[in-house]
């Protein structure tokens, strides 16, 4: 059995097609844009070298196609993810997820909240997330599958209504605690989702995703079950690694303002806190490609990847088995 497993999250930043329009205050995509885009990403997916990948702001699956076929480890790898429904009103982003591990069946979109989670009244898309998360069951062994859970959290982009601007300090403000609040709730969300996957499958789970917000945040706090219900807590892979050398180690996955932040995270279930009892497993490392941050290339993305080397304990270590 295959005792390291290497997880990471990859936010590819607007990754479509020629032509495509993202934004009102954006160009469309040319040609030699996407061309670009598209190598860089092949040679970062390569560079992860991770057996499941989770992959945020696509806006095109045929794209991100395209960029895993020009890789050299992924050209057979297993890829799932949904285009953006083409009668809606605008272009919007999707995740993927990526694995060079047999699933147990096929991916599934997770768009609605679940019962007993909404926004307050009058918001837009009240039962729904922003970007739907995605669910895949990744086969490790006969004995060991894992729930893997794709998402992309609301951004802390203001949500301005009828107009308003950022010139007036209250409608700012305001716009931002709209996005806050869609965040928390989708945060909420996902919560439940990852206790109810406990409940049903009893199996160890691993969240990849842009949270677009830091670790201890309340609003990563909830996904994990922070100060709450001990039942199916999550934790940061980043927390628990094994090795951590604080004067060494430059973790971090978005600059913005000169301010080194990180918003995309790697969780793990129970089973990957070695401290634990019953943990079949440890997180060794997490890692971060964040170069391409400083250089600002125009192909790159703005955000760097996180990669999780986890690995299954064997009976050696006087705990269970992996998987059993």
């Amino acid at each position: 059995m295959q005792q390291e497993i290497r997880f990471a999250t990859f936010n590819v930043f607007n990754l479509a097609q020629p032509g495509a329009r993202l934004y009102d205050n954006m160009a469309p995509c040319t040609p030699e844009q996407v061309e670009a885009k598209i190598a860089w990403t092949a040679h970062q997916i390569d560079m992860l070298d991770a057996d499941v990948i989770g992959f945020q702001e696509v806006f095109s699956q045929a794209a991100l196609r395209e960029a895993l076929s020009r890789t050299k480890r992924y050209r057979d790898a297993t890829h799932l993810g949904f285009d953006p429904d083409p009668g809606a009103e605008r272009l919007t982003p999707s995740v993927a997820l990526v694995s060079r591990l047999p699933l147990a069946g096929p991916g599934t979109a997770l768009p609605a909240f679940p019962p007993g989670i909404e926004m307050p009244p009058g918001t837009r898309d009240p039962l729904r997330f922003t970007r739907a998360p995605l669910h895949a069951a990744v086969v490790v062994s006969p004995d060991l599958t894992i729930d893997v859970l794709v998402v992309h959290l609301k951004s802390r982009r203001p949500d301005y209504r009828n107009g308003d601007t950022s010139e007036d300090p209250q409608l700012y403000a305001l716009a931002c605690l709209r996005s806050l609040i869609r965040r928390g709730t989708e945060a909420a969300a996902l919560r439940v989702l990852l206790a109810d996957l406990a409940r049903t499958s009893g199996r160890p789970r691993v969240v990849l995703g842009d949270f677009n917000d830091v670790a201890d945040s309340v609003t990563t706090g909830i996904v994990m079950g922070n100060g709450g219900c001990p039942t199916a807590r999550m934790f940061d892979a980043c927390q628990l690694q094994r090795r951590q050398d604080h004067l060494r180690h430059v973790g971090f996955s978005m600059v913005h303002d000169g301010h080194y932040t990180t918003i995309d995270h790697i969780l793990v279930s129970e089973e990957f806190n070695a401290a634990l009892p019953g943990a079949i497993g440890e997180v060794v490392d997490v890692l971060y490609l964040n170069d391409h941050l400083d250089l600002a290339l125009p192909e790159a993305s703005d955000h760097g990847q996180v990669v999780a080397r986890l690995r299954l304990f064997d009976e050696t270590h006087g705990l269970m088995d992996a998987g059993l």
